[in-house]
């Protein structure tokens, strides 16, 4: 039976459906919303939800997602939602995406994701990207020197291989790592099976890139989804939920019905059959 939570320590379990800050901003994940207004609303809804795990970047902007989630958190009396937060990147421009480790730089970054999220700690604080141009001890040693000051609360990794998580479990405990993977794109199947085997939350980014599958008016994903009156990318999120229990897709988007429609890919059962159909339309050759 597919777990419908998953617990990060004994005060730290969330539905297994998050959401992620990353199509707030503008173009390119440059700038502010074109309604901010809209992205603050966004947030509101998202936090007075049944999601209770949210993935952000200070990357996103920069900094304009913290901001809209910063407002709506302000506003918000509920119970507690698991922020997650990410460091390790650099933003020159629309769609640029430039590594930097520099110990110093992370530090500021891990400070600066505090302030403009209005937070005393970070639960869950992601490298973004291990930069080879630093000792991967001198990054994540910054998150593990946080971790003790009380800052941050667990420590994750982005795109990396099972070799990687290895060498930074020697560093830091890592309690999740976050990679490309969706229903058409499964190139990390063994970073997966690792995370399985031991415990780690496993946060697929881009969940619901369908491409011409979603186009295929007769292909299986369009025949599954009117089976079950959805539409393809509920499918491909439920596909997601039952594929591990250890998976946490975070679809994002700045458009409320399809933050709506997102959430209730949670109640879709597929049957083994479907299944076993999506899972034969995937690739794990890389992209």
């Amino acid at each position: 039976m597919t777990a419908k939570t998953f617990t990060f320590d004994e005060d730290l379990t969330v539905n297994r459906l998050g959401y992620g800050t990353m199509q707030l901003p503008g173009a390119g994940v440059w700038g502010p919303s074109k309604d901010p207004e809209n992205a603050v609303d966004v947030m509101t809804a998202v936090l007075n939800s049944d999601v209770d795990f949210i993935d952000t970047a200070d990357a996103y902007g920069p900094l304009f997602a913290n901001q809209y989630l910063k407002q709506a958190l302000q506003a918000y009396q509920g119970s507690h939602k698991m922020i997650a937060t990410k460091v390790g990147f650099t933003r020159q421009g629309p769609d640029v995406w430039t590594p930097l480790g520099n110990p110093a730089y992370l530090r500021q970054q891990i400070e600066q994701n505090l302030f403009s999220l209005g937070l005393d700690y970070i639960d869950l604080m992601q490298l973004h990207r291990i930069d080879a141009n630093y000792s991967l001890a001198d990054q994540l040693g910054v998150l593990a020197d946080m971790q003790r000051e009380g800052k941050i609360k667990h420590v994750g990794l982005s795109q990396v291989s099972v070799k990687e998580i290895e060498a930074a479990q020697e560093i830091v405990p890592i309690v999740s790592v976050q990679n490309r993977y969706n229903l058409i794109e499964r190139t990390d199947e063994v970073v997966l099976k690792y995370a399985e085997q031991h415990h780690l939350a496993f946060i697929p980014w881009f969940p619901l890139a369908t491409g011409a599958l979603a186009k295929q008016s007769d292909g299986p994903l369009q025949k599954i989804a009117k089976a079950h009156h959805a539409v393809p990318s509920q499918i491909a999120l439920a596909w997601l939920l039952q594929r591990s229990d250890v998976i946490l897709p975070i679809p994002g988007t700045a458009n409320l019905s399809h933050f709506f429609s997102n959430t209730a890919a949670s109640s879709i059962t597929l049957s083994e059959d479907e299944f076993k159909q999506l899972t034969a339309l995937g690739s794990t050759d890389a992209v």
